[in-house]
């Protein structure tokens, strides 16, 4: 299974970017997924993370409200919009998933199995 995050780049404070993850290899729908993101100097942090059939939602405290999580299984492709950005939204997002039942366990790094390799957001002030 490999996973390719795309969508990265610079944009203003308040402004918006989409990103998409693409799940190839050994596809199959049901696999839970998660955003995590790594700033400068910062340890690894829980974004969102939705389950396989995109019925429920998780999302950090630090984002609810400005970042909708969604997934497309027929184009094996999750997304995450990002609207009203902070300078503070500055960093390697990473895309994860895992065929594991995680219940209440989306934000924990430790339950995915694959991991994509990041894309970069920056957002100025």
């Amino acid at each position: 299974v490999q996973l390719q995050a795309s969508g990265g780049g610079l944009v203003q404070a308040e402004g918006s970017l989409r990103l998409s993850c693409t799940t190839s290899g050994r596809t199959s729908s049901a696999y839970n997924m998660g955003w995590f993101r790594q700033a400068p100097g910062k340890e690894r942090e829980f974004v969102a993370g939705i389950s396989w059939s995109g019925g429920r939602f998780y999302y950090a405290d630090s984002v609810k409200g400005r970042l909708t999580i969604s997934r497309d299984n027929a184009k094996n492709t999750v997304y995450l919009q990002m609207n009203s950005l902070k300078p503070e939204d500055t960093a390697v997002y990473y895309c994860a998933s895992t065929r594991r039942m995680l219940y209440n366990g989306y934000s924990m790094a430790q339950n995915y199995d694959y991991w994509g390799q990041g894309t970069l957001v920056t957002v100025s002030s």
